[in-house]
């Protein structure tokens, strides 16, 4: 049994908890299931992925999980409109099934299964298809967040530099002007007065 590891959480570590976790969204299955399989993964225990998603993750994926809970509705509307596509087919006996007899409008129950069996080979296509697409979307959408999250990173860097560079203009600006009082008060130190032969001298105090 291998250790629960300690250490810090990497950004790779985010991304595969957040696609493991809209995955398990999108076909109805539970958080804490998303969390073990994390854990087997990343030799952490479900309860620290759990901990994880709910005080960091998850806030960076608010649009990701609204979308895998609507995939997760359609994927359980997709029964019920094959099973109405079926049976609308089987009691309209003027029918056109591809592949099938086209010159007896009379279904058999060869011909039902038959075409049953085609929906249920396009419903599977249609499902990886979906599938693979789905994926490849939530690959974009968690690119999409981290760009935006760097991006936010950039222009709090960027303030913080035109923080600084205003207060290095402050400080410089106030240097210049305790320098300017200074000469200035030094020449207000000088004083004259008369010699003995009736000259003005410069005398500093």
């Amino acid at each position: 049994m291998s250790m629960a590891r300690q250490d810090a959480w990497t950004q790779d570590e985010d991304v595969l908890l957040a696609e493991v976790v809209l995955r398990h969204i999108r076909e109805g299955s539970t958080q804490l299931n998303s969390f073990e399989e994390v854990g087997k993964s990343l030799s952490r225990t479900a309860a620290a992925c759990g901990f994880r998603w709910n005080s960091h993750v998850r806030k960076q994926y608010k649009s990701g999980i609204e979308l895998a809970k609507m995939q997760r509705k359609e994927n359980k509307k997709l029964p019920l409109r094959i099973k109405e596509e079926v049976v609308s087919t089987v009691t309209e006996t003027s029918v056109d099934i591809p592949h099938l007899h086209p010159t007896n409008s009379t279904l058999t129950m060869k011909d039902v299964v038959q075409y049953l069996t085609l929906v249920e080979e396009q419903t599977l296509n249609d499902s990886r298809d979906r599938q693979l697409i789905t994926q490849e979307y939530d690959k974009l959408l968690i690119e999409n967040e981290n760009l935006k999250n760097d991006n936010t990173k950039l222009f709090e860097k960027l303030k913080s530099v035109e923080d600084d560079y205003n207060a290095l203009l402050q400080i410089m600006e106030r240097a210049r002007k305790l320098i300017v009082f200074e000469e200035d008060k030094k020449e207000k130190k000088v004083k004259f007065q008369m010699d003995k032969n009736g000259n003005l001298e410069r005398v500093e105090k």
